[in-house]
């Protein structure tokens, strides 16, 4: 009898469909464990959960999303809790909605696709949740701007010098961009931190204060011992400084008297003008523009005789001055020698007991006065408006007061204020001194409108020497005061 041998291949063959039955078993178990949880390819924010069930997802999405974000600073990082700033995912509604996308499908179909790893789609359900942007303003707001935001420090004055240090500018965050960008960072499940959204801020001009210890620094070194007294106005702020100072006394009452010299010239335009219709008859023009540009005495007494009166113009212009409110201004008698004093003028300046520096008692003024009389020039010009057109309506122009700065722009004399500027800068200006009585100079003034490129502004100084007020040393303290001024409006840092 013969016996039949069972084949080798018969024997691999049977192990090969054992290990298929296991290995099928085993995935039968395996996915027969995940069909009851979500769906491999689901997402939930853009965080994976297929394959888990409803506790482990919710887990993992709290996870995720109430992990603390970090703000970044400058370089400074801050780590801060999704729950501080007011954000909350609503898990409970997006799982909800993820049950609601399983999709039913044959049991042996499912297990084939997760046999093979095949139409496995991804299913992601966008972030819901609670969030609230004002919170998270003023958490900018209380919390990290007055830690890190810092201000911008304005140019400070070089001590000895007429120049200021450079500022430098500062940061501060940008509340509206910043908000916008912690939202983003709070609904990302991946990018979770923030380079905040800064401003740089611009770098201020000096301080009012530090131009005005500037100037008494520069008077206490100067070699003029006398009574110094400075007005200056912004042209287009309220800034103001109004000092009135000595070397050796330091601060003094302002609104001092001094004799106007020919600043009173200025008042006698603006009332010459008012008399005057368009055309502008050109003879008195040309005496107005030698009694500005030139000076001349005898200019300035035709001009006020032929256009405003032929004795009393000296009154007619104090009146028109102390009409726009400025008391302490006044002409009482023409220039030519032997003129008889039309009234003698008191006013709270020279009644003052305090201070005296023998003003003469044909024309004097204060600082402040011309200061705010080349004001009023100077808007009435710009703007066609101000105290002049308000005063003398229908009588002074726009076009009037344009004329009246061309002829003090044309005032060139390279001294005094126009002597701290850069050539090239438009001082719309009159000076005035006199050799007194006694032979000698006493008093200087000058009294300008400065057009710069960073501002424009009126300034006004005086000085009195009750022995002598030296032209050389005044006119230096003149130009290093202006000059100071002028690198407060231009040159920070220079």
């Amino acid at each position: 009898m013969q016996r039949h041998k069972f084949p080798l291949f018969r024997w691999v063959a049977i192990i090969i469909i054992l290990i298929t039955v296991v290995l099928v078993t085993v995935q039968l178990v395996a996915y027969s464990r995940i069909r009851n949880n979500f769906p491999l390819g689901f997402q939930v924010g853009g965080i994976p959960i297929g394959g888990l069930n409803y506790e482990e997802a919710a887990e993992r999405i709290y996870t995720v999303y109430r992990a603390p974000i970090e703000l970044n600073y400058a370089g400074n990082p801050i780590q801060v809790r999704p729950a501080v700033l007011g954000f909350e995912p609503e898990v409970e509604r997006m799982l909800a909605v993820a049950d609601n996308l399983r999709v039913s499908e044959p049991f042996w179909e499912g297990f084939w696709n997760f046999l093979w790893n095949q139409n496995i789609e991804v299913t992601n359900i966008p972030l819901s949740a609670d969030y609230d942007e004002p919170r998270i303003r003023e958490y900018l707001r209380l919390e990290i701007a007055p830690r890190y935001d810092t201000p911008a420090t304005p140019p400070q004055p070089v001590p000895g010098s007429t120049t200021f240090t450079a500022g430098s500018p500062g940061t501060q965050v940008d509340f509206d961009r910043a908000a916008l960008q912690i939202v983003d960072a709070l609904g990302s499940a991946a990018n979770r931190k923030v380079n905040l959204a800064l401003d740089q801020t611009s770098i201020p001009g000096p301080a009012i204060g530090d131009l005005e210890i500037m100037l008494k620094q520069i008077i206490d070194v100067s070699d003029f011992d006398g009574t110094v007294e400075l007005y200056m106005q912004d042209m287009d702020t309220n800034r103001n400084l109004h000092i009135a100072y000595q070397a050796e006394s330091g601060d003094l009452p302002t609104d001092i008297s001094f004799s106007a010299w020919s600043t009173v010239k200025i008042p006698l335009m603006v009332t010459a003008f008012r008399f005057m219709e368009e055309p502008w008859p050109e003879e008195y023009l040309e005496l107005m523009e030698e009694m500005i540009e030139q000076s001349e005495n005898t200019s300035t007494d035709e001009l006020a005789m032929a256009v405003i009166d032929s004795n009393l113009s000296p009154l007619i212009v104090t009146e028109d001055i102390q009409r726009l409110g400025l008391e302490n201004t006044f002409w009482g008698g023409h220039f030519y020698v032997g003129a008889p004093l039309l009234q003698r003028f008191e006013t709270p300046a020279n009644q003052r007991e305090d201070i005296n520096t023998d003003p003469d008692i044909y024309n004097q003024t204060t600082p402040a006065d011309l200061g705010m009389l080349m004001e009023d020039i100077y808007t009435c010009a710009e703007r066609g408006g101000g105290a002049l057109i308000a005063a003398f309506p229908d009588e002074i122009t726009q076009a009037e007061c344009r004329q009246m700065i061309t002829y003090l722009s044309r005032n060139q004399i390279a001294v005094l204020i126009q002597a701290g500027v850069p050539s090239g800068i438009t001082v719309a200006h009159k000076h005035g001194w006199a050799n007194e009585t006694d032979g000698l100079i006493h008093t200087i003034g000058d009294t300008a409108l400065l057009y710069t490129p960073g501002g424009n502004y009126v300034l006004t100084i005086f000085v009195h020497h009750p022995v002598q007020a030296v032209f050389d040393p005044v006119n230096a303290l003149f130009a290093e005061l202006s000059l100071a001024i002028y690198n407060f409006y231009n040159n920070f840092g220079q």
